[in-house]
């Protein structure tokens, strides 16, 4: 990998895994989630990256894709909150996630699974690992805790301004998937839950340009490029005038059952990687 890409890769985890600390630390019973996801998001600027997706906030069954529109919604004692940081640095990016109960103890041992799995995941990473076989890794570890993966969501290959650039990496053992060279980025991202771990979808929050069918996609697409955004960052732009939009639904867990979720962004350098949001 190009030295100037690798560090820009590096500062980019530097940021997320400092705000997404400062974020768990900060998620108290009763702050409004708009006033945490607006903290996040100005925190990465002013340290000197941008966001490469609103600041997801996704609480209990909800598994990812939220993002606060106003201030309505508040943290409560007892939630599930998993928190997801994106930064990117000239389009390099990192993504990372941890999951933080409010106030209570009573689900530690689901996040722990999440934790354990994703570090028995990123332990099985090199030139050559096998997504699928990363995949089985991860069922184990949360099914021997008495969870079960959410299968419907994976971790994803990132490069350049792409989120999700083509490869996922499953949260279930496969014979399907394929092997994976030095130099590819991941987030690897495990959500386990006390449920079947099906999905179903909720409410769109979060946006991208999919295709150019209207000037309001081009407006946006000028802006943001292929990387996602909220509502609540464009107020003076109509989404209804934008016609070649993708989607970012809610992905809630199918039987309402709370989920965990532990995610690191990770480069292949050979038979093991680097985690860049430590």
């Amino acid at each position: 990998m190009n030295e100037v890409i690798h560090e820009c890769y590096i500062e980019a985890g530097k940021i997320a895994s400092r705000v997404r600390n400062e974020a768990v630390l900060r998620a108290k019973e009763d702050m409004p989630l708009l006033e945490l996801a607006g903290y996040v998001e100005n925190r990465i600027r002013d340290l000197g990256g941008k966001p490469a997706f609103p600041c997801n906030i996704s609480i209990n069954e909800i598994a990812s894709h939220y993002t606060p529109e106003d201030n309505a919604v508040r943290f409560k004692k007892g939630d599930v909150v998993k928190i997801d940081v994106g930064v990117h640095i000239e389009g390099y990016i990192a993504d990372t996630a941890s999951t933080v109960e409010i106030g209570t103890g009573n689900h530690g041992m689901l996040i722990k699974a999440c934790e354990e799995a994703l570090e028995n995941a990123i332990a099985s990473v090199g030139d050559g690992s096998h997504t699928g076989i990363i995949g089985k890794l991860i069922e184990k570890t949360i099914k021997k805790y008495g969870f079960n993966p959410v299968r419907d969501l994976t971790g994803h290959s990132l490069e350049r301004y792409k989120l999700h650039a083509g490869i996922a990496i499953p949260n279930y053992g496969s014979i399907f998937g394929q092997k994976i060279k030095k130099d590819m980025v991941f987030a690897i991202e495990p959500f386990a839950t006390y449920g079947k771990g099906s999905i179903k979808y909720g409410k769109p929050h979060i946006f991208a340009v999919n295709r150019i069918k209207t000037k309001t996609d081009l407006e946006l697409r000028e802006r943001f490029g292929d990387l996602p955004f909220a509502r609540r960052w464009i107020p003076q732009i109509r989404i209804a005038d934008a016609g070649g939009l993708r989607e970012y639904r809610e992905m809630i867990e199918a039987g309402n059952e709370i989920v965990a979720q532990s995610e690191h962004t990770v480069i292949v350098t050979g038979n093991e990687c680097e985690v860049t949001t430590r």
